[in-house]
């Protein structure tokens, strides 16, 4: 049913009742994933392990920081885990501000199984594409840092959609030495079109000169 059987793949659960945790694990791990159970939101933070989470299934009450709390300490360290919300009390107010702030979904205890599967594995998805998309920039990044200073200059012209002869008045240079270089960055970034150059320009934030 779940094709979660993956390495890294872990389902972080924060609740500081014990009998929740181990149903929770117990279920997590039937499904196939691994997972992980802290008793308060500190431990968490104190204990989190370098392959980060895929999931984080927090109770919204909690000992010292709230589950709310943790949320805003995660957004501001940057520690972008796709998260689950459970509680025993139908706090509407808190559910706004928790699925406002990013939450997947906010669901009641005793939570129904099935629910939650389903929550874990849409968790698990845009954690799946999050990462992808961070590996694809990261990729492009490598490749636009092999392009010399020049290549650079007519990469930033061409993909303003100016025309060689054109690039060439800009920087100064003859439209046989723009040719070489624009050759160079279309081989250098794998670009087969220059469409293709402007995605990966819009892809790493670089700003076409049109005016």
């Amino acid at each position: 049913m779940h094709n979660s059987r993956e390495s890294g793949t872990v389902i972080a659960i924060v609740d500081d009742d014990p009998s929740v945790r181990e149903g929770l694990q117990t279920l997590i791990r039937s499904a196939g994933w691994r997972a992980e159970a802290f008793c308060s939101a500190q431990d968490f933070l104190a204990r989190r392990c370098a392959d980060a989470p895929s999931c984080l299934i927090l109770d919204l009450q909690l000992p010292g920081l709230s589950g709310l709390d943790l949320q805003k300490r995660m957004a501001e360290g940057n520690l972008d885990i796709p998260i689950v919300f459970l509680t025993g009390h139908g706090d509407i107010p808190a559910s706004v501000r928790a699925m406002k702030a990013g939450a997947i979904e906010f669901l009641t205890k005793p939570v129904e199984e099935e629910d939650l599967l389903r929550a874990i594995q849409e968790a698990i998805e845009r954690d799946r594409r999050k990462r992808q998309k961070h590996a694809e920039i990261h990729d492009l990044q490598s490749r636009y840092e092999t392009l010399t200073a020049r290549e650079r200059e007519v990469m930033q012209q061409v993909i303003s959609g100016l025309l060689n002869k054109q690039v060439a008045g800009e920087l100064n240079i003859t439209e046989f030495t723009v040719k070489i270089h624009r050759g160079h960055v279309m081989r250098k970034m794998r670009a087969d079109s220059l469409a293709d150059l402007v995605r990966m320009a819009e892809g790493l934030g670089i700003r076409s000169n049109k005016r």
